[in-house]
């Protein structure tokens, strides 16, 4: 965590931030297009973040997003469709559903791995972790009626 992860946090909690976003999307691209791609709004904010790339499952292209990702001991990372409490589903969890790889960007490194959607005790324990490193999701499952799907995303072991 940095130093304005804490204002990052209160940032994220504003009811209306789901509106922000294609706005918010814009500014993170601009910063990473002036850090040559080594840094974005999350990395500001110091916390963990990934950059996700999925086929898309009706067009068939690479498809890249940049998310908070909270990362595990094994070297897996956990990430929510949480879309900041929105209403909507994000497309990219459309995506995940429909295959089994992914590709995950981190600091200039990109590792492909598998992807699974968790349920029951395993989301549990996952969404625990998640919320100690970014409250707000709690808030996020207040202020929509559908269920925030997790994903845990495995490095693929080298045989």
């Amino acid at each position: 965590m940095g130093a304005l992860t804490p204002l990052a946090i209160k940032i994220g909690s504003i009811s209306w931030m789901p509106r922000l976003l294609p706005q918010i999307v814009v500014c993170d691209n601009a910063l990473h297009t002036l850090t040559c791609q080594r840094y974005g709004l999350l990395d500001v904010a110091g916390l963990p973040n990934i950059d996700l790339r999925v086929v898309g499952r009706k067009s068939g292209a690479v498809r890249s997003t940049r998310l908070l990702a909270v990362p595990t001991e094994s070297g897996a990372w956990l990430i929510a469709g949480s879309y900041f409490g929105g209403p909507e589903m994000p497309q990219w969890v459309y995506n995940l559903r429909a295959t089994e790889t992914v590709e995950v960007g981190h600091r200039g490194r990109t590792t492909t791995m598998t992807c699974r959607e968790l349920d029951g005790d395993d989301r549990a324990t996952a969404w625990k972790r998640m919320v100690e490193v970014w409250p707000n999701f709690d808030l996020y499952v207040a202020r929509t009626e559908r269920t925030i799907p997790v994903f845990v995303l495995e490095p693929i072991a080298l045989v």
